[in-house]
């Protein structure tokens, strides 16, 4: 990324407004050619454009610009953000045309009968629908159960096969922080029996 400031010409503006530096350190802090500058400066430039104050958003300090003005040959030197873009994508929902749509129901069912260890609430996360149907599903009171034939989601393209890893990596951390639980549930309880 170049270090020019937000709004080169608005600062510019601003800069030739406001402030008794040189035209070349103007143009080098807001990467202009030095004639732009003094276009700015005698009115035939940037016409019409709002100067853009740089100490207000941040990227200049009074301090800097009063040194570089006592000094024609020091540059301005930019404030550096500690703002931090970044570039970890968002998973966005895909679009599931209607055609699919009709196979999340299937494929709640399949997830219910190949990997018992998820919980409704993973199973319709990851395919779809709501939980009351992810259960109802599985206590066969859904209003369609005779009709569902178990598909596979992964082939049916609802998610990844990471996705399905994941979701089954988490159930089973769960399962092992539930039994630990437990045991120690049952420690306490022994030991209070014993005291």
């Amino acid at each position: 990324m170049s270090n020019a400031p937000l709004m080169p010409m608005a600062t510019a503006v601003w800069l030739v407004e406001n402030t008794t530096l040189t035209f070349k350190q103007i143009a080098n802090f807001c990467k202009l050619h030095d004639v732009e500058v003094q276009g700015i400066a005698d009115g035939e430039v940037a016409k019409g454009i709002k100067a853009y104050n740089p100490i207000i958003s941040g990227q200049l300090t009074r301090e800097e610009i009063e040194l570089s003005s006592k000094d024609e040959n020091r540059q301005l030197q930019i404030k550096s953000t500690d703002i931090e873009i970044s570039n970890i994508e968002k998973k966005i929902k895909k679009y599931i045309p209607l055609s699919k749509r009709q196979d999340k129901p299937d494929s709640a069912l399949w997830l219910i009968r190949q990997h018992t260890i998820l919980k409704d609430s993973q199973i319709a996360k990851m395919v779809g629908i709501t939980k009351n149907s992810v259960t109802s599903i599985r206590n066969k009171s859904y209003w369609n159960y005779n009709n569902l034939n178990p598909k596979d989601p992964v082939a049916l393209n609802l998610f990844t096969q990471k996705d399905l890893i994941e979701a089954i990596e988490k159930a089973e951390r769960r399962i092992k922080r539930e039994k630990k639980q437990k045991q120690k549930g049952k420690e306490r309880l022994s030991q209070q029996a014993n005291n």
